[in-house]
């Protein structure tokens, strides 16, 4: 599983002009799953980025805090394109992504352990073409692997 993490003052995401998700202080993850990533992918993950400090302590202070410290809200948007090889020709190879099916069960299992570790989340909708808005904060941006960090 990939994710790229950004630290959010807002974030929306809107499908067919219909606001689906939102979120205010916060994390927005884009969260991308490929082929052979388990649920205890999902499960260290979604603890990874509850627990991450990406918040200050104070005004221009340390990162000290998490989402969960701070009271914070993740959004969490699907992004099978975090999959894509681009080693190769110009066009983005997607063979290494999760099967549809699998993939949004993964999605939503990492959703799901975000609100078992005491964080709030708000999705977007899975397999849907999406508008996503946020105002970064920082910008604090990082990637996640669950394959190199765990």
């Amino acid at each position: 599983m990939r994710a790229v993490v950004q630290r959010v003052e807002r974030a929306a995401v809107t499908v067919d002009g219909a606001t689906v998700g939102a979120v205010g202080r916060g994390l927005l993850v884009y969260l991308g799953v490929e082929r052979g990533d388990t649920a205890a992918d999902g499960r260290r993950l979604a603890e990874k980025v509850a627990a991450l400090r990406l918040f200050p302590d104070g005004e221009g202070g340390r990162f000290d805090r998490s989402v969960r410290e701070v009271g914070g809200e993740v959004l969490v948007v699907s992004q099978f394109t975090l999959a894509g090889d681009c080693r190769r020709g110009r066009r983005p190879d997607f063979g290494g992504a999760a099967p549809p099916q699998e993939a949004a069960a993964r999605y939503e299992e990492f959703t799901a352990q975000l609100a078992r570790h005491g964080v709030p989340a708000a999705t977007g909708r899975f397999r849907a073409h999406m508008r996503v808005e946020s105002v970064n904060d920082g910008p604090v941006t990082l990637l996640l692997d669950s394959k190199r960090v765990f």
